[in-house]
């Protein structure tokens, strides 16, 4: 079976997803053509040799619907021969294209793919494409549906974090998420978004909060209250885990991940494809997972899916250098760190989606890439990158630097 390289990767930044974000007069078309634009031009890249681009989209409705994959192609200049597909699994839609690009790459049907993700949720609305999950009793009442905020409230009760706790994980990840781009190590994989007349509209991300403290934080109210007390969630919770016998509601706008938007994309291929573009490989994929996990938990899914892909990839816990977890709620992170007994140091080092943002259907190519640039910039050889998803599942991929 070939492996499967990543010779590039790039992203915009993300605006904020309202209607005064610098993105917002931005489509999500053009979002996913400014990143297939950039990982094309500065690799001199034929796009003759492009078999396939996979793009994520978590609300794929409206403008943003229609595969947008073959749109932002086409409208990129890529040339009437490559074809695009849009896939969609909540939150790890991102990882998840990436994934499917690789896959085709090993397995031996594709040479040179770009898998990458888009979302402008300042145009088109979270849950702007609906579903029957939250509104069909059929499948709501069996999967214990409620909130994601509930749900991030019910694994911080369940496994013992704090408020405290919680906040203080969103100051670090403001506090490194600045640091970051402080010492520029975002510089060579953000590019910016220009209007038509060519002027930049953003260039760094707009989300972040950098002077954010626990007194701030203290000052906000928990996001989620009444949607668990009023709404009925908290006794939907607690049937499902009988072992928790209240839920306590800690995640507010402060502690959970910012809406934005945003696109990315990742260059993948062979090795004799890349060798006769001309492409040096910067990591290969090892391997890549995804599973389902407790519905009414939801977002544990990341435990799960660690554990699966290092199953796979024949590796432990400590073969890995660095993790990127996917920042939906700090409850989600600290479970992560407490299942697997891992220090700070090691998990999310430039920070993440609560300072800077998650643009749904971009996000997982987006941390793909942040932890190459970090395993490059430190001199390290593996990370896994992992995210929650909607409904209970989890997805990983590992990749180690060639």
């Amino acid at each position: 079976m070939p492996d499967a390289f990543i010779y590039d990767h790039v992203r915009t930044p993300r605006g904020r997803g309202k209607t005064d974000g610098s993105l917002h007069e931005v489509t999500a078309l053009r979002l996913a053509e400014t990143a297939l634009r950039a990982i094309r031009d500065r690799n001199g890249l034929d796009t003759a040799r492009v078999d396939d681009v996979v793009l994520g989209c978590v609300d794929p409705v409206g403008e943003a619907g229609g595969d947008i994959a073959r749109a932002a192609a086409l409208v990129a200049d890529y040339g009437d021969h490559v074809p695009g597909v849009q896939i969609n699994r909540f939150c790890a839609s991102g990882l998840d294209a990436v994934n499917f690009a690789a896959a085709q790459v090993m397995a031996g049907q594709h040479d040179l793919t770009v898998g990458g993700g888009v979302e402008s949720m300042s145009r088109v609305g979270l849950g702007a494409s609906g579903g029957a999950w939250p509104v069909d009793p059929a499948i709501a009442i069996k999967s214990y549906f409620m909130p994601q905020g509930v749900s991030a409230d019910l694994i911080a009760s369940k496994y013992g974090f704090s408020r405290d706790a919680c906040d203080a994980y969103a100051v670090e990840s403001q506090a490194r998420s600045a640091r970051s781009w402080e010492e520029g190590r975002f510089r060579d994989s953000v590019v910016p978004v220009r209007d038509i007349n060519g002027l930049t509209l953003l260039a760094r991300d707009e989300h972040m909060r950098p002077g954010t403290d626990m007194q701030s934080l203290a000052a906000l109210k928990p996001s989620f209250v009444q949607m668990g007390q009023m709404g009925g969630f908290d006794a939907v919770a607690t049937d499902a885990h009988p072992d928790v016998e209240a839920v306590d509601h800690v995640h507010h706008a402060g502690n959970s991940s910012g809406i934005v938007d945003g696109a990315a994309a990742v260059l993948i291929g062979s090795r004799d494809a890349g060798a006769g573009a001309g492409l040096t490989p910067r990591a290969r994929i090892r391997a890549f997972a995804n599973i389902g996990s407790d519905p009414a938990l939801m977002l544990t899914g990341p435990v799960d899916v660690t554990r699966k892909v290092l199953r796979r990839a024949g590796m432990e816990v400590g073969d890995i250098d660095l993790f990127e977890v996917n920042e939906a709620f700090a409850s989600v992170v600290l479970r992560f760190r407490q299942a697997f007994d891992l220090g700070p140091d090691a998990v999310n080092v430039n920070g993440g989606a609560i300072a800077m943002g998650h643009p749904l259907g971009a996000t997982g190519a987006m941390i793909l890439g942040t932890v190459l640039d970090e395993l490059e910039r430190t001199g390290k050889a593996t990370a896994l990158v992992t995210l929650c998803i909607g409904a209970g599942m989890g997805t990983a991929t590992i990749i180690e630097r060639v």
